[in-house]
């Protein structure tokens, strides 16, 4: 990596959270600092002594030209004027809570979040979420414009409002790192560039917001998962069920880091997620898993939620612990909550198949199969269904 692709990593959201406080303008800041990037390539090397300080005054010179070709200098022009003192203060928390305001919508909150706040460009955001690069274009300049319409503040919100406000960054983020972790559509269950966006978000969120238990608890709550995405499809790109996989294969430095990060606390949701996948990540085989523990975690994340897909993966937890008769009880009246939810007749199917009610099965593994959106799980789910067709002899 050269010096200008490094302090592009490392440096994009301080310096445009800084930029974005002085202008009071997300979409000048991101114009400007984009062209002190640029201005880096044919410039460096020599790199300079300090690359942060030679892109931010490059940016606000090239602000200082774009605002004078405006005609809009008169105003705006002071806010340029940055007197030498201290280190400027770190504003990237502002931007992350601008980028997820209520106000916008999740699909912009997500490009939003993604472009400014990661720094990733809108091609490879398109590229992310399975969309156009123009139809991408065209979303973030309509993020930008509400933000600007609106009057949206840029500003990290007051106590009263903090734990609403967090908690729609935490679903911003998780959003993203499920588009990796289990994608809902296309070739690959698992694509790589959305979870390892996701958990770079949420470290800086948790160097932002050290003290808060549920932000490092998405944290761990990503690393133990995305710790598995070498076990979770075989050298064929075939899904790998949990119980098969090869354990050693799970990313052991990363499970170590989860477990490090997440720390006790208020119950909430991703704190209980977290604890469920430790749970997960401590058995060194399959039958070492305590799944009368995470039953218990379960059913206390589904009081704290009332989600339908929690009481699906209870019902999971529940069949390991007690057996498929009381997981399949559990899945009574899931049809009209999760009503295009594939997981759920396929849950069904295989508590079915267990059960050696093998009719009922390939009926629910029909209906999986007419819901799934990855092609690795319906290679699965027909194989599945393939199998328990043999037991019926058909």
């Amino acid at each position: 990596m050269n010096a200008v692709e490094q302090a592009y990593r490392r440096q994009w959201a301080r310096l445009l959270a800084l930029l974005t406080a002085e202008l009071r303008d997300l979409d000048l800041a991101e114009e400007a600092l984009q062209d002190a990037f640029t201005a880096a390539v044919s410039a460096w090397p020599p790199v300079p002594d300090n690359p942060p300080a030679w892109l931010l005054t490059t940016a606000r010179r090239r602000a200082v030209d774009r605002l004078r070709r405006a005609e809009v200098a008169a105003r705006k022009l002071p806010l340029l004027i940055v007197e030498e003192g201290p280190a400027p203060p770190d504003h990237r928390l502002r931007l992350i809570f601008t980028c997820c305001h209520p106000a916008l919508s999740m699909e912009a909150r997500v490009a939003l979040t993604l472009r400014c706040v990661g720094g990733l460009t809108t091609r490879q955001i398109a590229r992310m979420f399975l969309v156009s690069e123009t139809t991408m274009a065209a979303r973030l300049t309509r993020a930008k414009k509400k933000i600007s319409h609106a009057g949206i503040p840029y500003r990290v919100p007051s106590e009263a409002e903090l734990a609403e406000r967090r908690d729609g960054v935490l679903a911003v983020i998780y959003l993203i790192f499920t588009e990796g972790y289990a994608a809902t559509e296309g070739e690959r269950l698992i694509r790589d560039e959305p979870a390892a966006e996701a958990i770079a978000l949420a470290r800086m969120l948790a160097e932002l917001m050290p003290a808060d238990t549920e932000v490092r608890a998405l944290l761990a709550l990503m690393l133990l998962h995305h710790a598995r995405r070498d076990a979770r499809v075989d050298a064929d790109g075939r899904l790998v069920r949990l119980p098969d996989q090869d354990r050693s294969r799970w990313r052991q430095d990363e499970i170590a880091e989860g477990l490090t990060v997440l720390t006790p606390g208020p119950l909430g949701p991703y704190l209980l997620q977290a604890a469920i996948a430790a749970e997960h990540a401590a058995a060194a085989r399959p039958q070492d898993t305590d799944w009368t523990e995470i039953a218990e975690l379960y059913e206390l994340l589904e009081l704290l939620t009332g989600s339908a897909v929690v009481r699906l993966n209870r019902a999971v937890a529940v069949a390991e612990a007690y057996g498929p008769e009381r997981g399949l009880d559990l899945l009574a009246g899931l049809d009209d909550a999760l009503p295009r939810h594939h997981l759920l007749p396929a849950t069904r199917a295989d508590l079915l198949t267990r059960l050696g009610r093998m009719e009922e099965a390939v009926a629910e593994y029909g209906r999986a199969l007419d819901l799934v959106g990855t092609t690795p799980e319906r290679e699965f789910l027909r194989s599945r269904r393939a199998t328990a067709q043999e037991a019926l002899g058909r």
